[in-house]
């Protein structure tokens, strides 16, 4: 399976840190009583950060794969897809 380039992850590993103050903002709107539009938008905003956090590291997997200069065998491609379908 593809390993992760700790290089290219840290703008994913940003954006995990923004969703995760964004659902503690989450937890805190329902705690103190604040509108649904409130939460639903914040916890949408928190959803696609950790959606778009995926997508950079399913691309960035299969970026590597299609790299490489044995290309990419069969055990990877099915497992990047089931990956990539895991986020669907």
């Amino acid at each position: 399976m593809v390993n992760l380039d700790m290089e290219e992850m840290g703008p994913v590993v940003n954006r995990l840190r923004r969703a995760q103050g964004q659902i503690g903002g989450v937890i805190r709107l329902i705690e103190e009583g604040r509108d649904c539009k409130d939460v639903v938008t914040q916890l949408a905003a928190a959803s696609r950060a950790l959606d778009r956090a995926g997508f950079a590291i399913v691309a960035s997997g299969l970026q590597e794969c299609l790299s490489s200069p044995d290309g990419i065998n069969e055990d990877d491609r099915a497992a990047m897809e089931k990956l990539f379908l895991t986020l669907a």
